[in-house]
C-alpha cells in the first residue's frame, strides 16, 4: 500500500441491511479494491465508511457498513 487515495464516484446499487453493492459503470471508473475504504455522505452531512468485501462483477462491489 503506497498511502495514495484514488477517488473515484459510484452509486449505490442495493441495500440490505448493512450490506450495500455499489456500482462503478461510469466513464473512467475503477472498481475498488478488496478491503478498501468507501465514504458515503449521510443525510445528516456525517460520512458512513463502507468496507468492500467482494467484487461482483459488471462494475459492481458488495460493501458492508461499518455503523
Amino acid at each position: 500500500m503506497n498511502g495514495t487515495a484514488t477517488r473515484t464516484t459510484g452509486r449505490i446499487a442495493q441495500i440490505i441491511g448493512p450490506v450495500v453493492d455499489v456500482d462503478f459503470s461510469g466513464e473512467n471508473a475503477t472498481l475498488p479494491q478488496i478491503f478498501d475504504a468507501l465514504y458515503v455522505k449521510t443525510k445528516s452531512g456525517e460520512d458512513l465508511v463502507l468496507e468492500v468485501q467482494q467484487h461482483l462483477g459488471e462494475h459492481r462491489v458488495r460493501t458492508i457498513a461499518m455503523d
